[in-house]
């Protein structure tokens, strides 16, 4: 797996593009903040297999983070990367959130987002650019 891992470069050019940044700087920025942010989140496989997947330095920041005990609703996780960037209102910091983890599924693959997904309280498929899964029943 670690063979196909995208760069640092990679992902950030992917970030910057969707996210229409005017510098890489700003983008890897956003990156950083969003990663960490998602390391609070992910736990047991899916923490490792995504760590697996993306670049060394985004499996840092994802492992460097202490999962918290109790899963944010999708807006409380935008609001925790307002909080985190200067000037970021929370419709901003949902634009950087969607603009990182929306370039998630090509990088990783749609089966382990989604497979994060299912940890998640729903309302993130959204920030991941996917239909928001609801269970058949």
């Amino acid at each position: 797996m670690s063979a196909n891992r995208p760069s640092w470069t990679d992902l950030a050019e992917a970030v910057q593009d969707a996210g229409q940044y005017m510098t890489t700087a700003e983008a890897e920025h956003v990156l950083r903040v969003v990663l960490s942010a998602l390391g609070d989140h992910v736990t047991g496989e899916e923490r490792v297999d995504l760590a697996q997947a993306l670049p060394e330095e985004a499996a840092r920041i994802i492992a460097s983070r202490i999962p918290l005990n109790r899963h944010l609703s999708a807006p409380e996780f935008v609001d925790t990367v307002a909080a985190r960037i200067d000037g970021a209102t929370p419709a901003t910091a949902r634009w950087h959130v969607s603009s990182v983890l929306s370039v998630l599924p090509e990088l990783v693959g749609d089966e382990l987002v989604d497979r994060v997904l299912a940890q998640l309280p729903s309302g993130y498929a959204l920030l991941f650019g996917k239909a928001e899964l609801v269970p058949m029943g």
